[in-house]
Parts: C-alpha cells; structure tokens; sequence
C-alpha cells in the first residue's frame, strides 16, 4: 500500500478514536446523571448533564469555527444552539440528551460510509507490494514499484499479479473477483494478458511484465478510489445549500412558538428536533453506497458528481476499435485453394509464423491452437520486415504474408479467392511448395455483448447513440449499419471526436456519455460529460481523464453502472424527502407544545437512523443490477 495511503488511514483512524472518545463524553456523565436521579439529588444530577453537554459544545465551536473560516455553513449551528440554550434555560438533561445525540449521529454516518467504502477499501488494502523475479537464473524478491517493462516474474499460488503482464509458460487460473466482482475464477492461456490486482488460485505460472507497476491496473484503480473517496457530489453540495435554507426556518419557527406561548423551552424544544438534519446525512451515504455498489460490478466511477451526471445521461458516443470491437485481428475464414485442405493450410501457415513476432502471426498460432492443431518447427525463415516471411516446414516451402508478396513466389495470384471478402478485413496470402495455396482472412470482430449494451442503454434512457472512429470510413459504416446506430463518421481525428461530442450534447438534454479506449480517445472522454474508459486493456490515459472506468472488459456493466447510479440518486432524495418530511412535523409538534426538548431529541435520532437505513440500501441490488 502506497505511504500515502497509509498516511491517510492512520489520519482517519485517530480522527475516529477521538469520536469515540466524545461520545463517551456524553454517555458517561449521563448515565452518571440519570443515576443521580434515581437517588433523589436532583442538583448534583444536573452538574453531570451540564458536564456531559460542555466537552461536545466546544468541539462543536471548534468546528463551526473552522467551517467559516472555509466559507461553509451547515446545520451544525442548530445543534450548537439547542446545546447552549438548553443550559442557559436550565434544562441541562436535554442538552445531555442533544450532545449524546449529535456525537452518536456523526459515529452513525461515519459506520455507514465506512459501511458503503468497504468495496473500495478493500481494493487498496490488496495492494501488492513485493514481487518474484527471475534474476541471472535465480529467484528475488523486490518491491512492486521495481518491476519494468520486460521483466520475468513468478506469481505463486496465493499471489496477487503484481503488475499487467503476459503469461508465460502455462495458463493460469485467476480470481478476478476485486477487479470484476465476479466470483467464478477464470482462466487465462497462454500469450494472453493479465491484470495486476488478480490473484492466482491455481499452479504457479510466469508473467512477462508489460507495464511498470505505477502504470498498470491496479495502480490506477488505487489512485482513482482515492480521489472517489475525497470527493464531494453536486447533490451534497446542494444539500449544504439546502441545510442554510432548513437553519434560518428551524430558528425562525422556535423564535416565533416561543414569542407566541411566551414559553422559551418550546423554543428549545423545536431546535433539537432540527438537530441534527438528514439532509446532510443520507445524501453522502447514498453516493458512497452507489459508488461502493458499481465497484463491486468493476466499474469505478471516480467521484459522486459523476455518479449523479452518469444517471442522467441521454446521449452515447463510442469509439470502435477496442470499444465496440475485440481491437485485434482474429481469424475469420480459411479459403484454400483447389485440391488443398483448409486446416493443412492453417496448419503450415501457422507453423511457419511460429518465427515471427508479428501481432496477425500471433493470432493466427492462437487460432490454430483452438483449433487442435499440431504446428510442426520451421526451418530456414527468412522474414522481410512488413512483407511476409518464407522458410520449410516438415521439408514443404511455405511463404505467408502479402498477396503480392506472396505471388511473386509463388508465380500464381489469389483473385478467385478474393471475392466477396468481409468489410474492414486483412488477408494474408498463403503458398505451399511454389504454389498459391490459400487466403487466410482476417477481422476485428464486434464484440458479443456490444448489441444487448446498446440496447440495455437505450431501455435505460439514452436516445441518441453516435459511433466516431479514427478507423477507416467503409468499416465504421458495416458496424454502424449491423448495429442499428443513429450516427456513425469514420476517419476521424481526436479534434474530430471532440466536435461529435459537442454536436451530440446539442441535442442531449441530459449531456452526452463518451465510451473508449485509446490514447486518440482521451479528448473527447474530457469533453464528454461523462467519459468512460475501458480501464481492463485501454490506455492509461484514457483512464486518467474519463470520469468512468471499466475495470473488467465487459461492456454490459455500463448499463448496470447506469442503473445503480440512478437508483442510488433516487433512494438519496428519498431518504431527504422522508426526513425533512418527519422533521419539520415534529418540529410543528414541538412549535405547539406537544413535545418535550428531550422526546424531541429522541425523536429526530430515530428519523436520522430512518433515513441513513434507507440510503444503504443502494448497496444492495436493485432492477437492472445482478
């Protein structure tokens, strides 16, 4: 765990302890007092009351103080005001009562944030710090923040990947569970890439580092949590303003009910029904629950502002290469030639690339894997860079690569096998022994879940989705077309993406959601009013400026990160209907005599327990969430 984070939980740890420590300032000399009581010494009884109400008075003006000084003004001043006038009218019980009251609200709504934070808490405490590298043929143990692009590092059984990386040597089996909320283990093979943050649960494997650890996963996520967990919503914010609003009513109404019944404890009685407020308790907690909520489903929403701007959103802009589509070729057809078998072409093909580094000859060694095929080793390759390659595979001659490359060997062209090919593909020429043997065809193909992500985003109110890519023209028309969109433009540059966002927002109400992955990405997921990155296999980059992260690669869980964040704002403003609701009906009851000071502190606890009750249930699933 990073120092600074430690530095922080430590802060936060003795801000707690010295709450406890309040509360039991209040408890004590209550009990004490009560106790007094019962033994008939009425006096001595409210010296206990009055020393259990001075220590929370005064760290109440200490924080009041420096709440103005920052130019904030909340209902605090409420609870300051019952506790003072409580004393200055003799009724030293009830400013007991309202002390005890206000440091158990504040420990209240300190349990339910760290109730609703433990889903992203939990992220930071699993942290790795060290890693096993292999070093001149041995093992060493280093720190995390040592490892670089290149290195060779030994995740054992139990191990968290400690940064993003290739397996190695044999497929591992991973729990994903902190990065996705998925709880089934998943297997990942061979040449495949592996988030740091995953933990092994299978046999040791090897990984081959791609990111430093400052730049990978888990890092990222680290840093985004943090700033999650210290940022302040629009709608608490708003609640401030609210809270001044309820402040000048509250003390209005006590001011006028004891000018009326010319009874100042009606006064006093109305201000500790005010105090403290649920509007300034349910609405952080129900954000903190819907960003807890969506980290669970792997997604992380930076901030409660983007929460509230993620549930409003009604128009989409999407990238497609890496968004919509896989964002890597994968092999779509074998056309082999007259008298040649097609798996025999891939097979020699396949063999054959087994030399190159080439991003299409690795995809094409994976497909004849899933295929079952046998590759025998080549002999005598000879690769010309971005051309094709050549060499003897169980004593055949074999060349792949461009067609006219290709051809020039193999003295023969490939147009009867040309015909008809997918929009947006790549092919790659195959000839066996001086003779064209076959095309191996190529697509980035869309994603499986790309059609119900739509479709679950415009069921959840988005009513505009636009595709802007930097791909070529003819392949963003094939998938705008096979995808029903409302807009599509291809070839475009970033300035060019920027200037779809601002069109769409033109007509999007509600402000327009930006979903990419790359580097050519990250302006528009800035200009968007929510920017979604694709945080399992983008760019750092994009992740750093979107607003929300993907952090498992699955685009269906932006229509539940959708669903969650509407559900937390609506259980938010119900929570602060309900209690300003009970609240100001009890302070009508109080306005006319009907309740004591001390009945009227009792009763508001029990709305303010009500109504952050009512906000954690953001943490649990909801319509649309699974």
């Amino acid at each position: 765990m990073p120092e600074a984070v430690e530095g922080r939980m430590e802060a936060t740890g003795g801000s707690a302890r010295n709450r406890y420590l309040l509360l039991l300032a209040a408890v004590l000399p209550l009990a004490v007092g009560l106790a007094l009581l019962g033994l008939g010494r009425p006096a001595a009884a409210a010296i206990a009351f009055a020393a259990g109400t001075v220590p929370v008075l005064a760290v109440l003006v200490f924080d009041i103080a420096r709440a103005l000084r920052d130019g904030r003004i909340g209902l605090d001043v409420l609870a300051l005001l019952s506790m003072a006038t409580a004393l200055g009218f003799g009724e030293p019980l009830a400013g007991n009562v309202v002390a005890l009251m206000y440091a158990g609200g504040q420990q209240l709504e300190r349990f339910a944030a760290g109730r609703a934070r433990r889903e992203m808490s939990a992220l930071v405490a699993r942290a790795p710090r060290d890693a096993v590298r292999h070093e001149d043929g041995a093992l060493r143990i280093v720190p995390v923040d040592c490892l670089m692009p290149g290195d060779r590092v030994l995740v054992r059984q139990g191990d968290t990947v400690p940064a993003d990386g290739r397996i190695a040597d044999r497929a591992a089996v991973l729990d994903v569970s902190s990065l996705t909320g998925e709880a089934r283990p998943a297997r990942v093979e061979i040449g495949a890439e592996a988030a740091s943050g995953a933990v092994n649960v299978g046999e040791a494997f090897d990984l081959v580092v791609l990111r430093s650890a400052a730049e990978s996963t888990y890092a990222g996520i680290v840093r985004m949590v943090e700033a999650a967990a210290a940022s302040r919503a629009p709608m608490v914010r708003l609640a401030d303003r609210y809270a001044l609003g309820f402040l000048v009513a509250a003390v209005g109404l006590a001011v006028g009910a004891a000018l009326v019944s010319g009874d100042p404890r009606r006064a006093l009685a109305v201000l500790v029904v005010a105090t403290p407020c649920p509007l300034i308790l349910a609405v952080p907690v129900a954000l903190m629950s819907g960003l807890s909520r969506a980290a669970r489903r792997g997604v992380l929403v930076k901030n409660g502002g983007a929460l509230e701007k993620l549930a409003s959103v009604s128009a989409l802009v999407i990238d497609k290469t890496g968004t919509l589509t896989h964002g890597r070729a994968g092999l779509e057809e074998v056309r082999a030639a007259p008298g040649m078998d097609s798996d025999e072409v891939l097979r020699l093909a396949a063999s054959l690339d087994q030399a190159s580094s080439h991003v299409i000859a690795q995809a094409l060694v994976q497909a004849a894997g899933r295929r079952g095929l046998v590759l025998s080793p080549p002999r005598d390759v000879v690769e010309e860079g971005g051309v094709g390659l050549r060499g003897t595979v169980d004593g055949r001659a074999v060349a792949i690569g461009g067609a006219r490359y290709v051809s020039a060997l193999a003295g023969g062209d490939f147009a009867e096998l040309r015909t008809a090919l997918p929009p947006a593909s790549a092919v790659v020429a195959v000839a066996v022994d001086g003779r064209p043997a076959g095309l191996l065809v190529f697509t980035d193909r869309l994603r499986d879940d790309a059609a119900d992500m739509l479709g679950a985003l415009r069921r959840g109110g988005v009513t505009h989705i636009a595709l802007a890519s930097g791909d070529r023209a003819e392949a963003v028309d094939a998938v705008g077309r096979q995808l029903a969109l409302d807009d599509w433009a291809g070839e475009l540059s970033p300035q060019g993406k920027v200037e779809r966002i601002l069109r769409a927002r033109a007509g999007a109400p509600g402000g327009v959601m930006m979903v990419g992955d790359g580097v050519n990405d990250a302006p528009a997921l800035a200009a968007a009013d929510v920017g979604v990155a694709l945080g399992a296999r983008g760019a750092a980059a994009s992740a750093e400026v979107a607003d929300v992260v993907l952090l498992v690669d699955r685009l269906d869980r932006l229509a539940e990160a959708m669903a969650i964040a509407r559900r937390a704002l609506a259980i938010a403003r119900q929570s602060v209907g309900w209690g300003i609701g009970l609240s100001m009906a009890g302070m009508l009851a109080a306005a006319f005599g009907l309740l004591e000071p001390v009945e009227g502190a009792l009763l508001q606890e029990a709305i303010d327990v009500v109504v952050i009750l009512n906000a954690l249930r953001v943490l649990m699933p909801g319509p649309g969430e699974r």
